[in-house]
């Protein structure tokens, strides 16, 4: 039964990042979100666009 007592002292010998690390981290998922959002938004469009023009050939 010694689980418990390691995991609360793992918790305590564990550095936590600060309240300005947190927030820069925060910020960087927000702008890799926002980024690849974009990217696949473009390839999206992209690509429905190329399938839309590949049926208009085909009807002819």
């Amino acid at each position: 039964m010694k689980f418990i007592p390691g995991v609360f002292k793992v918790l305590k010998d564990t550095t936590w990042p600060s309240r300005a690390q947190r927030w820069k981290d925060y910020l960087s998922v927000l702008e890799y979100t926002f980024f690849f959002t974009v990217v696949i938004y473009l390839f999206d469009k992209l690509i429905s666009f190329g399938v839309v023009e590949l049926l208009a050939l085909c009807q002819l």
